[in-house]
Parts: C-alpha cells; sequence; structure tokens
C-alpha cells in the first residue's frame, strides 16, 4: 500500500471517521460491531492521523476478528483514505494453529495432541476464552448460540439497590451518631452487676434495600436488544426480592409474575405471552401514566430505585412523557435510564422523547452488551453517584 496522509483526505472528528469506515468495511462483508467501532474510535484519538501506519494499525486491530477479512480491509482501508486499491502481499507460510479452548472441563489433555511434530510447519498454540469476548459484544451482534451463553452469565448478576433507613431498631455497638438507650438490655446487663447499669447497649435505626422498579421497553426499535434484557430482568425478580418487572409498548403490561419462575425458559415463554403488544409501537408518555395512576404514585415507585430500559424512541407528545417524568421522579428515590444507543460514537439525546425525560433522570447509562450491564448494577447500587448528560434531575 502507499504511503498517504489520512489527515488531507479524511476531515471530521475521529468518531465521525470511525463510524463512516466502519460502514464501508460492513458493505464489504465484513462483520463489524458497534464495540469493535467505538475501540477504534478510541485508537485514533490515541493515534492520531500524521502517519497512515499507524491509522492502518489501529483499524486492523480492532475492527478485523477474522484472518481472511485482512485482504478486504487493505482494499477498504485504501478506498476510504486514499482513494486507491492496493496490491496484496505475497502471502506468508501457513501456520498451524492449535487452539486450547477454556471450558469447565479440566482433563489435562495436551492441547497440542494430534498435531503432526515431524512436519517443518511452524505450529502455534493459543488459548482463548468465549466469556470476554461475549462481555464487550454487542447484543445486537449475538448469534443464538451466543444468546444461550449471555443468559448463564447473566444468571451470575446479582441487583443490590440502594438502601434507606428503617424504622426498625437494631442493636448499635457504634458510639454517637443517632443511639437510643435501649432500656431493656441495660436492666438485664444490670442484673449481672448487682443493680449498677455499668454497661449502657442502644439501638439505631436499621437499613433495608430499597424496592427496585424494572421498565422494559418492547417496541420494535429495542427488538435486538429486549431479548437480552428480558434475561436480565429474569435474572432480577428471582435473585432478590421486592423487585417489580413491567414491559412498555402501547400498553404496559406488568410481568412481575411471569418472570418469577425458576426455568428462564418457562418465564421467557410465559411473559411473552402476557406481553401482546411486543416488538409493537412505544407510547412511552402513555405507559407511564398507567404506571404512575394504577401502581407508582399509589406506592410501588416511592422511595424505589426505578430503571427504564428503553432507546427513548416515542411516538406520543414529549410534553405528555415530560409530565410523567416528573411526576415519577416526585415519588421515586432515583430514576436510571439505560439506553442501548448511547454506545454508538457520536450519540446525542436528540430524540423527542429521549430529551423530554433526561432532566428527570439520575443516572444515564449504557446497555448494550454484558459489561455494560456489569457496570448498571453498580449504578442501581448507587444511582446519584453518576450524573446525567444534559443537566442534573429537577
Amino acid at each position: 500500500m502507499r504511503d498517504a496522509d489520512p489527515a488531507a483526505r479524511a476531515t471530521g472528528e475521529p468518531e465521525r471517521i470511525a463510524v463512516a469506515f466502519a460502514r464501508v468495511l460492513r458493505g464489504a462483508g465484513l462483520s463489524v460491531p458497534v464495540g469493535s467501532v467505538i475501540d477504534y474510535a478510541n485508537a485514533l484519538v490515541a493515534v492520531g492521523f500524521t502517519r497512515a501506519g499507524r491509522v492502518y494499525w489501529a483499524g486492523r486491530a480492532t475492527l478485523v476478528t477474522r484472518l481472511e477479512d485482512v485482504a478486504m480491509y487493505d482494499r477498504a482501508f485504501a478506498a476510504f483514505f486514499t482513494g486507491a486499491w492496493v496490491e496484496l502481499r505475497t502471502a506468508p507460510p501457513a501456520l498451524e494453529v492449535v487452539l486450547a479452548l477454556d471450558t469447565a472441563d479440566e482433563d489435562g489433555d495436551d492441547a497440542s495432541e494430534g498435531s503432526d511434530s515431524d512436519t517443518d510447519v511452524p505450529v502455534i498454540a493459543v488459548r482463548w476464552s468465549a466469556t470476554e469476548t461475549l462481555r464487550q459484544r454487542d447484543f445486537a451482534a449475538y448469534s443464538p448460540a451466543e444468546f444461550d451463553e449471555a443468559r448463564r452469565l447473566m444468571a451470575d448478576l446479582r441487583l443490590a439497590a440502594a438502601f434507606r433507613r428503617s424504622r426498625r431498631l437494631r442493636p448499635s455497638h457504634l458510639h454517637g451518631g443517632h443511639r437510643r438507650p435501649d432500656l431493656r438490655r441495660t436492666v438485664r446487663a444490670a442484673l449481672r452487676t448487682g443493680g449498677e447499669p455499668i454497661h449502657r447497649p442502644a439501638r439505631e435505626r436499621g437499613e433495608r434495600p430499597r424496592r427496585l422498579v424494572l421498565l422494559l421497553d418492547v417496541s420494535g426499535s429495542m427488538e435486538p436488544y429486549a431479548r437480552a434484557f428480558v434475561r436480565f430482568l429474569h435474572a432480577a425478580v428471582i435473585g432478590r426480592t421486592r423487585v417489580e418487572a413491567f414491559a412498555l409498548g402501547t400498553r404496559l403490561t406488568r410481568v412481575t409474575r411471569e418472570l418469577a419462575a425458576r426455568d428462564p425458559d418457562a418465564a421467557i415463554a410465559a411473559a411473552a405471552r402476557r406481553v401482546v403488544d411486543w416488538s409493537g409501537g412505544t407510547r412511552l408518555g402513555d405507559c407511564l401514566r398507567e404506571f404512575n395512576d394504577s401502581w407508582g404514585v399509589k406506592g410501588m415507585a416511592r422511595g424505589a430505585t426505578v430503571v427504564i430500559l428503553s432507546d427513548g424512541w416515542d411516538r406520543g407528545a414529549p410534553e405528555a412523557l415530560a409530565e410523567q417524568m416528573q411526576r415519577l421522579s416526585r415519588v421515586a428515590h432515583s430514576i436510571v435510564w439505560v439506553n442501548p444507543l448511547k454506545a454508538s460514537p457520536g450519540y446525542a439525546p436528540l430524540a423527542q422523547g429521549m430529551a423530554a425525560a433526561l432532566p428527570y433522570v439520575d443516572a444515564f447509562v449504557e446497555g448494550h452488551s454484558l459489561a455494560a450491564l456489569e457496570e448498571l448494577v453498580t449504578v442501581v447500587a448507587d444511582p446519584r453517584a453518576k450524573s446525567p448528560v444534559g443537566g442534573v434531575r429537577a
């Protein structure tokens, strides 16, 4: 490939260049998930555009996952950055690669067993883990087999909501603070010391986890992510108490009872039968109004952590959504909005529904991968530690 200065051929921000180049690669038949595009944009920021070789290897390391795609990547890179086609180099000698898979089996078998030790072809033994690959991969790029593996990984997630002060008192072993004398324990201790209250136990208010309310958008625009999110909802419902789950579409559907079954396949099948508007339209404002009127304001959302999993696309009036979000924010302890599109390079909450809801959100996070859901678990435990984009809640 002839030398070229990409900065002279491509103008704009690294994110825009990464997205445009990814479209060219996808058009050429390469599989380029959103997570790889994000890594390429970050790499462009690090290496800059002064040397073509650095830009080439930044994309080669982040966007190409198969050896057979290298030739097509070379052509696409030359066409995009230099406007010329490349001459493919002579293929290097073939290497025999022996894969040692990380599985639950620990047989102790040699990874290179069965390879021909008398041949002159060099042999490379490598190990890889599918788990780490799935953690960063976008849910929209999952295969059915990968969804099955992700389901097992999601089962290990444990949601721990923020705690609130309880009205019940518990024994206190600390000094100072809001302690109350424990007269019963004081009298019992005094009986052992001849009636002298030498030890004066105290009590303090305990803590209990807040209720967790999960609202999942099941509209058509969320179809690539709803399959993964419903697995996440099932893991949350069976993993702890005081969890409520709802589906948002053209109507509001409560699916807590259906997702309470231990068998994930049976639970999700029951939820799918219950939600009749799956992959339909979206009326977030009307659904939130029904939730506030029937459950939320009446007590379910009072002092609770509310998690809304949606891309923010809404067919209703944005004023109606803003009004219902304001009502919800008045009674809820915190509101977390999970938007899988937030991980896209150059994303901005410009959709009318998302822009109307954002002022009343305490945390605005991604949700496009397993790693993002693991981050969501920590955010739910302390939602107000992460401020939303565009301001704080009114």
